[in-house]
């Protein structure tokens, strides 16, 4: 007899799909239902590179409890694809459901005595019911989503209305998908619903936990957060998984940058030949005083070093969007990873170090894509907004975008007409007050005093050419004593203490957190308490040293194979590697509550380490 999973508000279900059968559409109509009814979802798209053809995969997280992380394990697959059939049900949890086409029979061996079966003949219903080859392609995705809508309680209303958004003006097409809906709940009421047939346990009933929050990706995001940080200048190259920040950035300037009396367009977008031309015009154009980024991916990044090691030393702001996908050189470009921290924050030869700011959601990718213009204007250097996939392509729930229309922008050290004729003194590479950050002009300020060269080479304080060995150290030891101011300016670290005292920490930053989040709390109730902390840039504020040696041992968990994050922390604070234990995942999914609660506890079983809370 199997032990049916039961549940409220509470599981998984994944979809198993063909790339280009239309799936995309309906699969993540299923997840915008839910969310109407009030109850939060996580999706994520694990789709290939390519336009159609390979497997694809669609996983809703439903957690009414509010967890937007990956769980790990599937309550439900719905398997849509022979493909990857062996592999789709080997994932359901043990007392889970499988949902398949039934249209072609399966041998016993196909399937398992552990899971609930539930067939429906989506093929044979679409060939009998549409001529057409597209229709029966597309309606077959609809009726499947009428079927699971109708076993698991999700109100169809909620679902007729998402289709009259979707379809305003199309009336045809509307009224061509309600009715393959209804197809779809009617089968499945008749045939699938018990006691007559299998039935599911998997409920979703409306709940009011969404409130104000917003369901939005990381990369519209960001692009909105360059809007009214007062980007007006975008140059680059596609690339996955970060073309929609420049495609999102160019549809928001048209709403917002141009002239409503005028039509004047106060902003401008390049599509560059490649990534060198793009990273190139971008650094002409801050050094003019515009505010500008591009987006790009580690690849990107690779082929930009020489022009980021330029605005580095030549002290140009510039801004950097990754999104980071899969590595390792061009690598996976539909999978995520964290794996270009190393790369980013010494990017380009000789010694240079670089601001990077890890935004964990959406609402964090708008914040800190304007404040990354801000620092590039006050430190005068490249800033890297270090997203990633997961949260760049994935729709996630998030608090509402904020914004303080009295905020000024930061333009940091710049020199005024009005400052040159009182006779300040302006020399453009020397640090004046201890900060490290010298002060700039922009061009045509005066006619006759502050300007400048610009070399990539190196000079003196007063931006003359110079190969002397003092000018040199002078100059390379103001810039670090710049990135040491850089730590007091950056976003500081999130820290969650235990409920009680401990000897264990954990760091961990980006995408990592909602999975985090809920491995803490099964960590906590499994005696298991770990004094928490979100890093949220590079370099490291002094809080990051204090929290690290407060600790016997502290787990730093991340998303790539060679655990760069504790190599950035074990380098730049000189921290003992034996105190920071590594706890990596780097497979290309977005990492699992599951799997770091797994990882920690399996550690400390094994080093014999005392999770038990410390007495106050």
């Amino acid at each position: 007899m199997i032990r049916r999973i039961e549940a409220v508000n509470d599981f998984v279900v994944k979809f198993a799909n063909v790339n280009g059968s239309g799936s995309a559409s309906a699969n993540e109509l299923f997840a915008k239902a839910i969310l109407r009814m009030g109850v939060p979802v996580s999706p994520r798209n694990i789709f290939p590179s390519n336009i159609q053809g390979l497997p694809t995969w669609y996983e809703v997280r439903v957690s009414e409890a509010g967890w937007l992380g990956r769980r790990g394990g599937i309550d439900m697959m719905v398997a849509m694809n022979p493909q990857t059939w062996a592999q789709d049900v080997a994932e359901i949890e043990t007392g889970g459901y499988l949902f398949y086409d039934s249209t072609r029979p399966l041998p016993p061996s196909a399937f398992r005595e552990d899971i609930t079966v539930i067939g429906m003949p989506v093929t044979a219903i679409c060939n009998a019911t549409y001529e057409d080859a597209r229709q029966r392609q597309l309606f077959k995705n609809i009726m499947v989503l009428g079927a699971l809508s109708a076993l698991m309680d999700i109100d169809a209303s909620v679902i007729e209305k998402l289709f009259s958004e979707q379809y305003r003006g199309k009336e045809r097409l509307l009224e061509s998908n309600v009715r393959a809906l209804h197809a779809g709940r009617e089968f499945a009421r008749d045939h699938l619903s018990a006691p007559r047939g299998a039935g599911v346990g998997l409920r979703v009933r409306r709940a009011e936990a969404v409130g104000e929050r917003i369901f939005v990706d990381g990369n519209t995001a960001a692009a909105l957060g360059c809007v009214y940080g007062g980007a007006t200048v975008c140059a680059w190259y596609p690339i996955t998984p970060s073309s929609s920040v420049a495609e999102a950035f160019q549809k928001y300037c048209e709403k917002f940058r141009v002239d409503p009396e005028t039509g004047e367009r106060r902003y401008a977008i390049v599509q560059a030949e490649d990534e060198i031309a793009s990273v190139g015009m971008v650094t002409g154009a801050g050094w003019n005083g515009a505010r500008a980024f591009t987006a790009t991916s580690g690849p990107g990044v690779s082929l930009m070093t020489e022009f980021i090691g330029l605005a580095y030393f030549a002290e140009i702001p510039l801004t950097i969007i990754n999104v980071q996908r899969g590595g390792p050189s061009t690598g996976m470009p539909t999978r995520t990873q964290q794996a270009d921290i190393l790369s980013c924050a010494y990017a380009s030869h000789g010694d240079t170090k670089h601001v990077l700011l890890f935004p964990q959601d959406p609402a964090e990718c708008f914040e800190m894509a304007a404040n990354a213009l801000d620092l590039a204007d006050r430190l005068q250097t490249p800033i890297f907004l270090m997203t990633d996939l997961d949260i760049g392509m994935n729709q996630r729930l998030c608090e509402p975008f904020a914004w303080d229309d009295a905020r000024a922008y930061d333009r940091g050290k710049v020199m005024t007409a009005a400052d040159l004729e009182a006779g300040k003194e302006f020399a453009r590479y020397k640090d004046v007050d201890g900060d490290g950050i010298p002060w700039r002009t922009l061009p045509g300020t005066h006619a006759s005093k502050g300007a400048y060269f610009t070399r990539g080479t190196t000079r003196d304080a007063y931006a003359r050419y110079s190969e002397s060995g003092a000018d040199y150290t002078y100059n390379v030891q103001r810039l670090l004593k710049k990135f040491e101011t850089a730590a007091t300016l950056v976003p500081q670290p999130v820290v969650k203490p235990a409920a009680r005292k401990t000897r264990l920490g954990v760091l961990y930053f980006g995408s990592t957190a909602p999975a985090m989040d809920e491995a803490l709390h099964t960590l906590a109730g499994d005696r298991i308490p770990l004094d928490a902390m979100r890093l949220r840039a590079f370099p490291f504020p002094a809080a990051v040293a204090a929290f690290i040696a407060a600790h016997e041992q502290v787990f730093v968990v991340e998303q790539n194979r060679d655990g760069q994050l504790r190599r950035l922390l074990i380098d730049e604070l000189e921290v003992d590697p034996a105190r920071l234990v590594p706890v990596l995942h780097y497979d290309g999914t977005p990492i699992t509550a599951r799997f770091i609660a797994h990882a920690v506890t399996e550690m400390l079983h094994s080093a014999a380490v005392d999770p038990k809370p410390v007495r106050p």
